[in-house]
This record gives C-alpha cells, structure tokens and sequence, in this order.
C-alpha cells in the first residue's frame, strides 16, 4: 500500500514540475526581444499586404513598446 502512494506521490510531483517548467519557458520566451521583433516583422509585411489602418495603429504602438524595451529599433510606420 505504500508504495502505491509513492507512486502517485511521485507522479505528482513530476506532472507538477513538468507545468511549472512549461509554463516558465513559456513566460521567458512570450518577453524574449528576438520573438517579439520576428513577430512585428511578420505584421509589417501583413500591413503592406492589407494597408488596414487599424492595423497599423495596433502595430505601432507595439513597435514604440518594442524600441522602449528592445535594442533594434524598428521604425515607426506613417499610417497617413
């Protein structure tokens, strides 16, 4: 009977650090610089797809966040 509740203790124990290792990795890498000047990359050529204004002012303010917090600095798009 013991060792069956080592077991499940054991388990828990790893199913637990297992979401606490997921969801770290997935905190460092939502804040990483690299991931978020890809991703404004990829919008800035959705943009001048579509030229939607709404997009761009959305994407601006994320570039502004990003030259604050970030070393690239990518410009800042005319949305005139």
């Amino acid at each position: 009977m013991t060792l069956l509740k080592n077991k499940k203790t054991t388990l828990l124990i790893l199913i637990g650090i297992g979401v606490v290792s997921v969801l770290s990795s997935l905190f460092i890498f939502e804040n990483s610089c690299g991931l978020k000047h890809i991703a404004i990359l990829n919008d800035l050529k959705t943009y001048e797809s579509t030229l939607d204004p709404e997009f761009c002012e959305e994407l601006i303010e994320r570039i502004d966040s990003f030259n604050m917090q970030c070393k690239p600095e990518v410009e800042i798009l005319d949305c005139g």
